[in-house]
């Protein structure tokens, strides 16, 4: 009797844990864009997997009137049909990484081997300035957990720019013959190898040399051609470059995507799903107490022409459509 008891109190707790993550998860249909408007979400990185795509952001919190970026947590959205998306549990705050202070800013996600590694930028606690750490998961929605302990790259690495924040936004890819490589920075722009495991660098740091580079580098392949897109200017505009090598010499195309309306800021993710190209990126367009720090994610198309250059992404009110 104490046995069958006992069994069905841990039956019970199953059920009533399954049932408040299930209570976590609301379901938002985007009726354009922003296509998420019950909160600020910017910085967007996008990661197809399996039949669905999971959208990671950050998250805006800054009260009004304040006029500064306040961001905590990270958090992470799912869809199968780019319109349906079903909001997860915050997978990732600043608190899991126990060296760093605050502030999460820009971030990518990456699969390999079964294993889920998530770049971010954040505050580090006892070396000035901004750093990139790592954390790891076996699912997509996590939970992640801080895969190294410590960063991957602090400010005191990279020096060529005199500012504390020019190791911010990772992208990282990894290529057709399966090395893996992290780009980032903030007026300069970095880039090194990671070995297999996707924790440790993998060789020195290098410099990409491409024209008026801000922040917000994304790197992808398509057809043989490697595109770095990436900020440029102030208020940013996202513009981008193609070459044959990830190591270069990059060939700077022009403008990607014009500035984001009410944002200072724009930061971009490309993919490809069911068929079709998309570019994700952030404007201000639901904020009505002024400047430029609380931002909400977009959806547009992304098309190319037959010599593999990108075509001018129009920003619509309307968005995407379901995919098939």
């Amino acid at each position: 009797m104490l046995k069958n008891f006992k069994l069905y109190i841990t039956v019970l707790m199953l059920l009533l844990v399954q049932f408040a993550a299930q209570a976590q998860e609301k379901i938002i249909v985007s009726k354009g864009n922003p296509i998420i408007t019950d909160k600020y979400t910017a910085d967007p990185a996008a990661y197809v997997y399996g039949d669905s795509v999971y959208l990671y952001t950050g998250h805006d919190v800054a009260p009004t009137p304040k006029n500064t970026y306040e961001m905590h947590e990270w958090l992470c959205y799912s869809s199968a049909d780019m319109v349906t998306w079903k909001e997860h549990r915050s997978p990732l705050n600043v608190k899991s990484f126990t060296w760093a202070s605050d502030d999460a800013w820009a971030s990518q996600v990456i699969e390999r081997e079964g294993k889920f590694y998530w770049y971010v930028a954040i505050s580090h606690g006892s070396i000035h300035g901004k750093s990139i750490g790592v954390a790891v998961a076996d699912n997509p929605r996590g939970p992640f957990k801080d895969a190294i302990g410590k960063a991957l790259i602090t400010n005191d690495m990279t020096t060529d720019v005199k500012i504390s924040w020019d190791d911010i936004d990772p992208t990282v890819i990894i290529d057709d013959d399966g090395q893996a490589y992290l780009f980032w920075g903030n007026q300069k722009c970095y880039y090194a190898k990671l070995k297999k495991n996707m924790i440790e660098l993998d060789g020195p740091i290098h410099k990409v040399d491409v024209p008026e580079f801000t922040e917000a580098p994304w790197i992808h392949k398509r057809k043989g051609w490697y595109y770095l897109s990436y900020a440029s200017q102030f208020p940013e505009k996202i513009v981008y470059a193609m070459s044959k090598n990830i190591n270069g010499p990059w060939i700077y195309k022009g403008i990607l995507n014009e500035i984001a309306g009410n944002s200072n800021t724009n930061h971009q993710a490309i993919i490809d799903f069911k068929g079709k190209s998309y570019f994700i990126y952030h404007n201000g367009a639901i904020n009505n107490d002024g400047g430029s720090f609380r931002r909400s994610v977009c959806i547009d198309y992304l098309n190319y022409n037959s010599n593999g250059t990108m075509k001018r992404v129009v920003m619509t009110s309307e968005g995407v459509k379901k995919a098939k």
